[in-house]
C-alpha cells in the first residue's frame, strides 16, 4: 500500500478519487495515519447529501464516527488502479535491484520500492508532465 504522504501528492497533483467500493482510504490527522479502510457496500459506503458526498461508516462500533466529508478522506488507490492510470502508455514492471521500476512510453523509468510506489511515482511524473485531465479514478 503507498503511503498517506504519496497519496497526498498525488492528489496535490490532480489525482482526482471518484469512490468505488472496494477502494482503500486514509483519514489523515485524526490519529487514525496508520489505518486503512476500505469501502464496502455492507459497512463502509459513499453516500451524495446536498452539500457534497460524504463516506458513511454504517453499523461501527469500534469507534465513533458516523461519517466524514470525501475531501477528508485520502485515496490509497491498489497497484491495479495505478497501473490503469498509466494507461496504454504503461510496458512494463519489473525487478531493479532492491526496488521496481515501472516502464512508460516517452516517460524515464520510474523506481519504487514496491511495485505500487513505482506506479503511484509514474502517475505522479504523468499528472505533473500532462495535468490532471490524463488521470482520474
Amino acid at each position: 500500500m503507498i503511503s498517506v504522504e504519496l497519496a497526498h501528492e498525488l492528489r496535490a497533483a490532480g489525482l482526482v478519487w471518484n469512490p468505488a467500493p472496494g477502494d482503500r482510504f486514509g483519514i489523515p490527522d485524526r490519529g487514525l495515519d496508520d489505518q486503512a479502510f476500505v469501502l464496502s457496500d455492507m459497512i463502509i459506503q459513499v453516500h451524495e447529501v446536498p452539500h457534497g458526498a460524504v463516506i458513511g461508516f454504517n453499523g461501527t462500533t469500534e469507534w465513533a464516527l458516523d461519517d466524514i466529508e470525501r475531501d477528508e478522506a485520502i485515496w490509497l488507490p491498489r497497484e491495479d488502479q495505478l497501473r490503469s492510470l498509466l494507461g496504454e502508455g504503461f510496458r512494463r514492471l519489473e525487478r531493479a535491484g532492491d526496488g521496481w521500476r515501472v516502464v512508460v512510453d516517452g516517460q524515464a523509468d520510474t523506481l519504487g520500492a514496491t511495485p505500487e510506489d513505482a506506479y503511484a511515482l509514474a502517475v505522479l511524473r504523468r499528472l505533473r508532465a500532462h495535468g490532471a485531465s490524463d488521470a482520474s479514478g
